[in-house]
């Protein structure tokens, strides 16, 4: 085992539901861009139960989206008015995105708020989900949905820090490369602040 990577038996489902059980939140982590107002938002982060070993299930957005078109995503958006929860919103997006019906999801808890700098309040909610399950994208929203090994995106030797030049601004953020995907930005910091939640060293 590497250096700050999580050994196999903490990365099972008795294990998580133990960690959420008993484990305070993490701090807030925020975009070096995020703005000082921000919209509630929410996103499911669905760790699947395969023979193998937990996934991460995780979309592709389509190219025409006017917010973060083309890029890898939880499932998940914007508080409505009548969500009394995030995890509702969770729940209510990740159904209408990709058709996952919420008694699937067993909710584990949340993590601490992740502020964009897109402007939005995040709430990655994690939930497990044993399959099998049927999934029907939103074709105008999901590209595609696709699972990567939980133990892969926790480990810190497969993540990277990058920088962009936005807006005349230079931001950086978190990215890790799988396959042909670019997981990167918000996405792959609430992933780390799970890996983190679960006991990565610092």
């Amino acid at each position: 085992m590497q250096p700050g990577t999580l050994p196999d038996h903490r990365l099972t489902a008795p294990a998580l539901r133990q960690r959420f059980a008993e484990a305070p939140r993490p701090a807030v982590m925020r975009d070096d861009a995020a703005p000082a107002r921000l919209r509630p938002a929410a996103v499911l982060v669905p760790l699947v139960e395969r023979s193998d070993g937990l996934t991460v299930l995780l979309t592709r957005r389509t190219d025409h989206l006017h917010h973060h078109p083309g890029q890898v995503s939880f499932p998940g958006g914007r508080v409505e008015a009548g969500d009394l929860s995030p995890e509702m919103t969770a729940l209510r997006e990740t159904h209408e995105e990709i058709g996952l019906h919420p008694e699937r999801v067993e909710l584990l808890g949340a993590l601490a708020d992740y502020h964009t700098g897109t402007g939005f309040r995040v709430t990655p909610v994690v939930g497990l989900v044993q399959p099998p399950f049927d999934l029907v994208p939103d074709t105008f929203e999901v590209a595609e949905i696709f699972e990567v090994p939980l133990g892969f995106l926790i480990d810190p030797a497969n993540r990277r820090q990058e920088r962009l030049l936005i807006d005349g601004r230079e931001r950086t953020y978190y990215a890790m490369p799988w396959q042909h995907y670019h997981i990167w930005g918000a996405t792959a910091g609430m992933l780390v602040m799970l890996s983190r939640f679960l006991g990565e060293p610092r």
